[in-house]
This record gives C-alpha cells, structure tokens and sequence, in this order.
C-alpha cells in the first residue's frame, strides 16, 4: 500500500498497519500529508441533464434561477412535511462542482442548521471527500427531500415527488460530470428502482435522457453504524474518483 492510498483510509477513520520490515510486527501507520487524488484539469462541461420521472413544479420551477429556486423551496408547501420543519435544507456547496452528491433527506441537525450533511454522518462524509482530495466546498451536495420527515423515517413516495422538480433543477444548473448517490434510498429514488444496495454498488449507471454518470456508495450513517463496512466504502469511493476521471477525460463509461 503507498502512502496516498494510506492517507485515504486514515481520512475515513479505517486503521492502516504496516510492517516496518522483514519479520516485524505490523504496527498502525501514520497518515503523512496527502496530495489531491483529482486532476486540477476541467475540460469541457457536458451537457445538463436531469433525473426522470414526475416533477415537483413543472416547468416553473424547470426556468428558476439558484436564487429563485432557492426561495421557492423556502416557500414550499407541497406535502405535509412543511408543517413539521424548522426550515428547508436546500443545498450547500460549488454551485459550478464537477461532482455533485446527493443523499435522501435533512435529519434533525440539518433541519436546525439549514445544511445537508451536517451531524456525525455529515463528519464522515466530509471525511471521505478528504480522502478523495476533495474539500467540501469544491462539490455541491443535496438531499432527495428538502424537508425532515419526522423521526428521520425514510421518505414517502408522493413526498419525493414533491420534491423531485427541485432536485431535477439543481442538477441541471449545477450541470456535474458525475453524480454519486449516498445511500441506498437515496439511490432507489434516483434511479426509480427498488434494488438492493449490493446491486446498485460497484456500477455505473445512466441518470435521465442524458445517462449522466452515476454510482452508488454506503450512506455514512450506515458506515457510524457498521464500521467493519468501511473498506467497502473505500472500494466504492476509488470506483467514483476512476469514473470521474475517465468522463473527464472524454471516455465511455456506460455500456
């Protein structure tokens, strides 16, 4: 193992030994200063593309601008979650990103600070883009719902699709060159299916009429949960930084 693929297991909290030479004991490695993993190099971008499927607003909210939208979402009162939230979680990030990461739903620390990602799952997630040499700022992350379901329960299907026109537009000004699903539901409402998880990991898949680049990796709050899991996660983190590089580079990537 080198020192930068080191460097990524340390970020997510995975222990790395080493041995210090013939015969010796393995011991824990220290992490040494990492280099970005990402080429600096932003070719062209590709064209927008959205995720299919019924549309919370329809062509109205298909023509906002960020801060239109913005404060449409404010506003919405779509379903019944308004009734129950302390604000809506909109997005948060580089508005312009190449990769874009989408999760299911606010849970009580993002419905009281207005960000996705926020509490211990946020930490970790924030932790593996470190270890992506991605910092936070430079992608832009959202969640399927913009509103807390109460007792973080998985999101309905008529609450998704209420929201399913603000998630469509956010992807199409963002207009990123990879989108990564966090989650199992997350993924499920993406791409309108009801696999497993182990079925939708390991896999590039089509997003939409465009078939913009998606793959599928563990929700953290799975990994606080199962930590044994997180050298599958590193596995799917390589999958999405090898994607990333060949759409960048302008190969094929879909069947």
């Amino acid at each position: 193992m080198d020192a930068r693929h080191a460097a990524y297991l340390e970020a997510m909290g995975v222990d790395v030994y080493v041995r210090r030479g013939p015969g010796a004991a393995a011991t824990l490695a220290a992490a040494p200063p990492r280099e970005s993993a990402l080429d600096p190099a932003r070719p062209g971008r590709s064209s927008p593309g959205a995720p299919t499927g019924p549309q919370g607003g329809g062509d109205a909210v298909a023509s906002l601008d960020w801060e239109s939208l913005r404060t449409t979402v404010a506003a919405c009162e779509r379903c019944e979650l308004h009734a129950t939230r302390t604000q809506t979680v909109f997005g948060v990030g580089n508005r312009t990103a190449r990769w874009m990461f989408i999760g299911e739903a606010p849970g009580a620390d993002e419905d009281r600070l207005g960000e996705p990602f926020v509490g211990r799952a946020g930490q970790l997630l924030t932790s593996m883009l470190k270890a992506l040499g991605l910092p936070r700022e430079e992608v832009y992350i959202a969640n399927v719902l913009k509103c807390r379901p109460p007792g973080n329960r998985d999101p309905r299907p008529e609450e998704a699709r209420s929201c399913r026109g603000y998630l469509e537009r956010q992807i199409e000004l963002v207009d990123p060159a990879l989108i990564v699903a966090v989650g199992r539901i997350a993924a499920q409402n993406l791409l309108g299916t009801d696999a497993a998880l182990a079925k939708l990991r390991g896999k590039v898949h089509g997003l939409g009429a465009t078939q913009r680049p998606l793959v599928v990796i563990y929700h953290p709050a799975y990994l606080l949960r199962s930590p044994g899991e997180k050298r599958k996660a590193w596995l799917d983190l390589l999958q999405a930084k090898q994607v990333f590089q060949r759409v960048e580079r302008g190969d094929r990537v879909l069947p």
